[in-house]
């Protein structure tokens, strides 16, 4: 469902993915980022580009990101991989007051889960002015690189963090990636402009704008 004023008053764990979830898709960065990787499937198979981009696409279909086609298929090294896609400049995102104060008003921790690395998360969130906000960032290293939606990441997430998925949302833009997280018993919210459009059952809310999802929402009541 959308909702203003979502009950969210057992939440005590709020996991957020990273792109395109703490910052609308509509800022491009997903077009440099995608336009990067494409760069890099390129230079190491010879391919040319529009092959390229269809060998990365296809490999993020198979193994839920390119880099799990390209470590598997090729020997990638995640390191030198990631270490690529880490130049592409943020001059699109821009920090949102409103979101920011929205995530400030959640009582309990704050975790991002993301299938980037740390270096792209903790840029992006020094970027939109978010960093002080989150105890910690679970990221696709954490997981042995077994992505999201993979159920692995979401036990390794778990005993690290000591997570009780019952008192726990998770917000995520990709509609699979929330699969796993209802599995377990999370509450869970698809972020994104045409979240609305949705009609997955795993699906407890949608948020077509985070900020205003988090401000109107119902939370815990703290001393």
């Amino acid at each position: 469902m959308t909702a203003q004023g979502a009950d969210l008053t057992h939440i005590e764990t709020w996991l957020f993915d990273l792109d395109n979830t703490l910052y609308p898709l509509a800022s491009g960065l997903a077009g440099l980022v995608s336009d990067r990787i494409t760069d890099f499937v390129a230079d190491l198979t010879g391919l040319p580009r529009g092959e390229a981009h269809a060998l990365q696409k296809q490999y993020l279909l198979e193994h839920g990101i390119t880099l799990g086609g390209l470590m598997s298929r090729h020997g990638v090294d995640p390191q030198v991989y990631h270490a690529h896609l880490n130049q592409v400049p943020l001059d699109v995102l821009t920090p949102d007051p409103a979101l920011k104060a929205a995530l400030a008003r959640l009582p309990g921790r704050r975790i991002v889960f993301t299938n980037a690395d740390e270096i792209h998360a903790q840029r992006v969130l020094d970027k939109l002015e978010l960093s002080e906000l989150f105890e910690s960032v679970f990221h696709i290293g954490h997981a042995g690189y077994s992505p999201k939606p993979s159920p692995e990441a979401y036990a390794l997430l778990a005993l690290a963090h000591a997570v009780e998925p019952r008192e726990t949302a998770f917000f995520e833009d990709t509609v699979r990636n929330l699969a796993p997280a209802a599995a377990l018993g999370m509450t869970t919210i698809l972020v994104g402009e045409d979240a609305d459009l949705c009609a997955a059952d795993f699906v407890d809310y949608r948020a077509p704008h985070l900020a205003e999802f988090l401000a109107s929402a119902r939370l815990k009541e703290t001393e």
